[in-house]
């Protein structure tokens, strides 16, 4: 109780402040820790920053360059281009700005919903252990999860321009922001949300000619599609099937478990008398952002930045109840913690925590609670009869 005393005695800002410090903390910290036996402590900045040498001097983006990093750039072209100013930088300022990029985007996305303003700094409370575990390995994960919810608040806005900027440019990020573009079906201005769309990946799609020529971009693309096909053949990852193969022994069909998924994450959907409610479209949110997280078969530990941020507006959205206070408390146990040295020792999350998908499983269990919730008849009647006020919204106490 004392602590939950303490957490209530800071304001927002200060917590905006902390983040910040974080960020810039992180970056220096992986900069002055320079090369471990081969390769620096912030590798995946390298990879980013580098392949856009590689994109200018049309060298196959996604092949292993071991003189300069470990693993693959798996990222488009475009984003490739995207990191010009970075690639110019100094490391050690270059780190700074990208880290102060992801959080920073994502602090404003958050911002951005309609909740009360008391309830922001503990979303920023529950959702910083997870962002530094991401910024600490130079992701972009944060900057997926900003991206999306900033989509969401430009359609509430009635702004389809944006909104399909923010989506088309988590997609060509990682694929999986693909899932985002269901938000669609809420709003009125949906034919020009699909204009737009296709503006904008017709735009993303052939920029970098800015610096290619058309056969040798269609060859990066090529080679982009050919590492994802292989990609998706390597590993359950953290996610719902790492679950279920290290748990149970089950080898789920990857391609038709996620079919399964997608369609269970549809069904929703098919309320269509709650779709004039923000709860509900916010709920649909923190689906997505939990979904493309837990089904996906590469899911790694900065990735649950973008889970936690949909469980952080799945509770903060509504009322509280004990069940969903239970399941709050056991994600910052076992998703945030788990893979810290906070309450867990190196050996045991290296032996236990990620193989048997420990991260995943609260994060699989609140999914499937929110679904049940949003098709349960008793609860869509309470909704439609409360409307979910303002003031109807979950705090960590």
């Amino acid at each position: 109780m004392n602590l939950i005393k303490s957490l209530e005695r800071i304001s927002g800002k200060q917590v905006i402040i902390l983040i910040i410090m974080i960020a810039v903390g992180i970056a220096i910290q992986s900069y002055v820790a320079g090369r471990g036996n081969q390769y620096t402590h912030y590798n995946n900045y390298v990879i980013f920053k580098q392949s856009y040498e590689h994109l200018i001097h049309n060298s196959n983006l996604y092949k292993l360059y071991p003189d300069e990093h470990f693993d693959f750039y798996k990222y488009s072209p475009a984003f490739a281009l995207f990191m010009a100013p970075f690639y110019y930088l100094p490391d050690f300022i270059g780190l700074m700005l990208f880290n102060l990029l992801n959080a920073g985007l994502l602090i404003a996305a958050l911002l951005r919903l309609r909740l009360p303003s008391q309830s922001y700094k503990f979303i920023f409370l529950f959702i910083l252990l997870e962002l530094a575990i991401s910024l600490s390995m130079t992701q972009t994960n944060a900057l997926m999860a900003g991206l999306i919810i900033l989509g969401f608040t430009f359609m509430e806005e009635d702004k389809p321009f944006p909104a399909s900027l923010m989506i088309t440019l988590s997609v060509f990020i990682k694929l999986f922001g693909m899932v985002a573009f269901i938000l669609w079906l809420f709003y009125p201005s949906k034919s020009r949300f699909i204009i737009y769309s296709i503006f904008w990946f017709t735009v993303l799609t052939i920029l970098p000619i800015l610096v290619n020529s058309p056969p040798d971009l269609l060859q990066q693309y090529q080679n982009w599609f050919t590492l994802l096909k292989n990609d998706h053949d390597a590993s359950y990852g953290i996610s719902f099937m790492g679950w279920m193969h290290s748990w149970f022994n089950l080898d789920l069909p990857k391609t038709g478990t996620v079919a399964v998924a997608a369609l269970v994450f549809c069904l929703p959907l098919l309320k269509f008398k709650l779709y004039k409610l923000y709860f509900f479209r916010l709920q649909v949110l923190a689906s997505i952002l939990l979904w493309i997280v837990i089904f996906n078969h590469k899911g790694e530990n900065p990735t649950y930045i973008i889970a936690m941020s949909g469980i952080a507006i799945w509770y903060f959205s509504q009322k509280t109840t004990s069940g969903n206070k239970i399941l709050l408390w056991l994600a910052v146990i076992f998703t945030s913690f788990s893979s810290t040295d906070l309450i867990t020792p190196g050996w045991i999350a290296e032996r236990y925590v990620e193989p048997y998908a420990v991260k995943a499983v609260t994060c699989c269990v609140i999914w499937f609670k929110l679904l049940f919730d949003l098709m349960s008849e008793n609860f869509t009647n309470a909704v439609l009869q409360e409307k979910v006020s303002k003031e109807q919204v979950g705090m960590l106490s």
